[in-house]
């Protein structure tokens, strides 16, 4: 494979998960918003919707840091951490 070829490939991946995310987060949005609304019209006195607001939210917060800081940076390392121990064994 040619070193574009890894790059395309490496930008398909990063697009892809970026994308990923955002659909993740709209349908949060969505759900939630639809959530509150029930909450609203059926039991006014108790904001139920906060818990899966909350659990879900949870979730995404993992998803958005794993897409924008953690998981791609740390894979690297640790990608360049192995050619490291395999070469010094050869």
């Amino acid at each position: 494979m040619t070193e574009d070829q890894e790059l395309r490939r490496e930008a398909e991946r990063r697009a892809d998960a970026k994308l990923s995310f955002r659909a993740h987060l709209m349908a949060y949005a969505v759900v939630n918003g639809g959530l509150v609304l029930i909450n609203l019209v059926t039991s006014p006195g108790y904001f139920w919707a906060i818990w899966p607001m909350f659990g879900w939210g949870l979730g995404l917060v993992a998803h958005g840091i794993g897409v924008y800081h953690y998981i791609g940076g740390l894979r690297e390392r640790a990608i360049e951490a192995e050619i490291q121990r395999l070469r010094a064994r050869l």
